[in-house]
């Protein structure tokens, strides 16, 4: 259990920082060289390749008290020209002597960003996209995170075709008697790991999230109790353990995903990332490039440093990038405080014979010297002052929220209540040790005026259980990054969000303490959550559409997604006000429209070049990305706004912009399609040609938007409007952020 607490704070964290050394000399360091001559595309030349690399090693004479030996680690084919090595700082400066050398880097650590979801995103079973995709059969999604529980029930292959012919991958040497028809694959990759048991749960929870299989009776302490399953049941399940009880090194990361363009996996999943970075020096951003390159999709998660802006991971063009939302779901709980007020919030810890009797209310700030005292920190409470009462905590200080439960329950607290510190309405249900529940910071303040003001202040702890039918869902969740896009402005992410809160899927251990069955599962929030719901979205497109890109599934999501709510109002953020598209993107994910887009702005691998040389990267640093040799001079720059994205983000100022954009008919054959505006306030937009016709099927026609400010026009900040193309049957929607430079004109 310890290691599972140790990853309830770490999930929710998104940082980066060096791998510890361990007491050596030795470093692992990821090192990019320049590709020799022989192209590599035989096993042979990977032999070749992999002598290249160990040619840069320096030599060394392992005497009493001289270095340790360099060590390969490993040696990447597909993600870039380069290898891991464990060396020392001095080795590496030896090693930048040499012809061909490009960049050592150390590694870096990045870290992890979960009944009613698949029915919640219209997916029913025998009918609509379920039925057209066939469960999503055939497509392979990898996922990259912490390992599988083989045993679950979700990943049982009753039912299943055996893997495709192109499935190359495999399970390691000890784990091959648990892979079966839905896990057909199962990797290691931390050094520090000899098995791809998961030994944390976020591993098994995400990948049961996007193709688990059907598991009746699913819940947590009776709450959220229901059939579980993945977004696309039936499709093949490859694992890669990149992550360990201190995070995930990049250099594994890189390797899992090397190894999965090998293996043929359809779709990559990674719940995980670090702060915004050049592309080029992005492990992941550079792993996805070469990705997308082989026609896989890659979906990443946005982070959970919402909901402050510019906070957000991958932000690269070519990785669909997912934010977080709600469910219509509430697993409801309530505090009745002595003077008969009752604040509603969210507990996933239901037991059945809970008496709602009143106690002493304690606010452990109270008097307390300790810092960690008002987040209930594991050492801060004791004293007979906590014994019996309700203890309120406030959210955050680097505890999990279980952590603060097991902290008051060890001091002799008979119950918690957990305060938002962010100004949000996101409440988060957890699976307590015991009685509590998750309230907002409004709430919570009058509550502290309670305890302030009355004598002595008394409360009782209700759960009344699951509760379907919030109108206002989705709604942006108070963790999702959000916008602008850091590493390249001209790119409006996330792309998309989906269901991240409060999320029922497997887990490796029983947390409401059963012990005579293995259909175990967890109830945990994050972008991680969304992350998968978006792979398992995309699995079910590649099924009904095996020939569409990966930025053509990506435009198929992002042009059909809702921007209202269950009440047709527009999607709210945390606050309950209207969200900007920077917290939403194109808006939340809706399946059964994606499948039938009508138009889809696909993107040639090819156009990354110009985009890349636009961003005024080097020569070399663009070599990196596409691992051949580059001359930007001799390449026509884009605008990043140029790319065919089925989104707008621009900066304007005095002088106006026009964009060209491509879509592809994939709906009717013969079709219309006219445009709509909803003007950005203070910028003008035109659409030239403002009908598309088009005669058959695969049809490419092109059109140009231009910007401009206007005269009455603010003189700064950000605003926002869509474009969308209308036909008789389709609806293809295009968000547009502005961002108005200061001008003096106006």
């Amino acid at each position: 259990m310890k290691i599972l607490k140790i990853f309830f704070v770490i999930f929710a964290i998104l940082g980066c920082f060096s791998w510890p050394s361990m007491q050596s000399d030795l470093e692992t360091y990821i090192v990019q060289v320049e590709s020799p001559e022989s192209q590599i595309s035989t096993q042979s030349s990977r032999m070749d390749l992999e002598r290249w690399y160990k040619s840069f090693l320096p030599k060394t004479i392992a005497t009493a008290g001289s270095e340790e030996e360099p060590r390969l680690i490993y040696s990447y084919h597909n993600v870039m020209i380069g290898f891991a090595a464990r060396l020392s700082a001095k080795q590496v400066k030896e090693m930048e002597k040499k012809p061909g050398f490009i960049s050592a880097l150390p590694q870096k650590i990045l870290f992890l960003h979960t009944t009613h979801t698949p029915s919640f995103l219209g997916l029913q079973q025998n009918v609509g996209l379920w039925k057209d995709a066939n469960y999503g059969k055939g497509v392979i999604i990898g996922v990259l995170d912490t390992g599988i529980s083989p045993d679950h029930p979700s990943f049982s292959d009753e039912g299943m075709p055996p893997p495709p012919a192109k499935w190359k991958g495999k399970c390691d040497s000890n784990f091959t008697t648990k892979c079966n028809n839905k896990l057909i694959g199962a990797r290691t990759f931390p050094v520090s790991s000899d098995s791809p048991i998961d030994e944390n749960g976020h591993g098994t929870h995400t990948a049961s999230t996007a193709a688990g299989g059907f598991v009746k009776d699913a819940n947590v302490y009776g709450n959220a109790l229901g059939t579980a399953v993945g977004v696309a049941p039936l499709a093949h399940l490859a694992i890669y353990k990149v992550c360990n009880a201190f995070g995930c090194t990049n250099s594994d990361i890189l390797a899992a995903m090397d190894a999965a363009i090998d293996d043929g996996v359809d779709i990559l999943s990674l719940s995980l990332g670090a702060s915004s970075k050049s592309f080029y020096e992005d492990s992941i951003a550079l792993g996805a490039f070469s990705a997308t390159k082989r026609g896989i999709l890659v979906s990443c998660s946005a982070g959970n440093n919402g909901p402050y802006d510019n906070t957000l991971s991958n932000e690269a063009p070519w990785i669909l990038t997912v934010g977080a939302s709600t469910l219509d779901r509430k697993l409801k709980a309530t505090i009745t405080l002595g003077n008969q007020k009752v604040f509603e919030g969210e507990s996933a810890f239901h037991p059945k014979d809970h008496d709602s009797t009143f106690f002493h209310l304690y606010d452990p700030s109270l008097n307390a010297t300790d810092f960690d005292s008002p987040y209930c920190g594991t050492s801060a409470l004791s004293g007979p002052e906590i014994k019996g009462k309700i203890v309120v905590c406030m959210a955050g200080g680097g505890y999990s929220r279980i952590e603060k439960g097991q902290a008051v329950k060890d001091a002799g607290g008979v119950g918690m209540i957990i305060v938002s510190t962010d100004d949000g309405f996101t409440k988060f249900a957890d699976a307590h040790v015991l009685p509590a529940l998750y309230i907002t910071y409004k709430d919570g303040k009058e509550i502290f005026d309670y305890i302030n003001s009355t004598s002595p202040p008394i409360a009782s702890i209700a759960f009344q259980g699951t509760v379907i039918g919030d109108k206002d869902a989705p709604v942006v969740a108070v963790f999702s990054s959000r916008g602008p896009n850091i590493a390249s402005p001209g790119i409006l992410k996330p792309d998309i969000i989906g269901p991240g809160v409060n999320i029922l899927a497997a887990w490796p251990i029983s947390v409401d303490n059963k012990t005579n069955t293995k259909s175990t599962f967890n109830i945990i929030s994050g972008t991680s959550m969304s992350c998968p719901h978006l792979s398992g979205v995309a699995a079910l497109l590649k099924s009904t559409h095996p020939n569409w890109s990966p930025a053509a599934i990506k435009s198929a999501i992002m042009t059909t997604a809702d921007t209202v709510n269950l009440a047709d109002n527009p999607i709210l953020d945390e606050r309950l006000v209207p969200a900007n598209v920077f917290a939403i993107g194109a808006g939340h994910v809706n399946p059964l429209r994606a499948n039938h887009p009508g138009l889809i702005y696909d993107a040639q691998f090819m156009d990354y070049l110009p985009y890349l040389c636009g961003l005024n990267y080097t020569n070399r640093q663009v070599g990196n990305l596409l691992q051949r040799k580059v001359d930007c001079n001799k390449v026509k720059h884009i605008h990043e706004a140029q790319l065919n994205y089925p989104s707008f983000s621009i900066t304007l100022g005095e002088i106006s912009q026009t964009y060209t954009r491509t879509v592809t008919n994939v709906g009717e054959a013969k079709s219309s399609y006219n445009v709509e505006i909803a003007l950005p306030p203070g910028v003008s937009v035109t659409v030239k040609p403002s009908t598309l016709k088009f005669s058959k099927l695969n049809q490419k026609l092109k059109y140009k938007v231009t910007f401009m400010r206007r005269d009455n026009s603010a003189n700064s900040g950000i605003v926002q409007g869509f474009l969308k193309w209308t036909s008789k049957k389709y609806s293809v929607k295009s968000p547009i952020a502005v961002v108005l430079q200061p001008t003096i004109g106006f």
